[in-house]
């Protein structure tokens, strides 16, 4: 069901041209008719309106239940620094946060991982952009369970792309669940945006490729 809040951060995430159409290659090597992309987001005043929309979905489906928030480098940095942020403002709920490196620091305090220390035991929440083939968090788990012996519950992202992963008949969220027991929560989906283009005649070219799209790649 496309909610007043869905529409929305679609049309948020519209005007700040990080959802676009058009011909984009995936991260897992797909042409796909739309693409969205979170390094867009380039002011203060969207960052803070983003980490709202994080903040709201965090707390409406954990109540704080968690030790600590993981934003993987580089997109998921400002992410998780701004859900953080909004939490403590709207919601009064401090927690901290960490992120982490591509490459480990050799000098100093040394090591990859930036913020929050995790430690044996800890509820991590991870906050990533979207998730297509679920390539990603593959990479991100080796990094928390190599840092302590954390137990990582929930993944909030921004768009769920529904897209098939690396398990015939299974999309990248359900393999995330099966392999990690990972809850993974997105502000909106694919059908969201479906359904919101559907609204308008403007976007009947967009909305036949993505329909295409979404037939070949997509599991609901």
């Amino acid at each position: 069901m496309l909610t007043k809040e869905k529409k929305e951060f679609i049309e948020f995430m519209m005007g700040a041209d990080v959802l676009r159409f058009g011909e984009f290659i995936t991260k897992s090597g797909r042409k796909t008719p739309y693409f969205v992309n979170t390094g867009n987001y380039r002011t203060g005043k969207q960052i803070a309106a983003l980490g709202k929309f994080y903040a709201h979905l965090i707390q409406e489906q954990t109540g704080g239940n968690f030790e600590a928030l993981f934003g993987p480098a580089y997109k998921g940095i400002p992410l998780v620094t701004a859900a953080a942020a909004s939490l403590a403002e709207d919601y009064h709920m401090d927690k901290p946060y960490f992120f982490n490196r591509k490459e480990a620091k050799d000098h100093g305090e040394g090591g990859s991982l930036v913020g929050y220390k995790p430690q044996d035991g800890d509820r991590i929440v991870i906050v990533e952009d979207v998730i297509t083939a679920g390539t990603a968090i593959r990479e991100t788990m080796p990094v928390l369970q190599g840092a302590a012996k954390v137990d990582v519950t929930d993944m909030f992202i921004s768009v769920n792309r529904c897209e098939v992963g690396q398990k015939a008949g299974k999309t990248a969220v359900m393999e995330v669940m099966e392999d990690y027991g990972i809850r993974v929560h997105a502000i909106v989906t694919v059908e969201d945006i479906h359904a919101y283009l559907a609204q308008s005649t403007d976007y009947s070219g967009v909305l036949k490729s993505m329909e295409q799209y979404m037939e070949q790649y997509c599991i609901f």
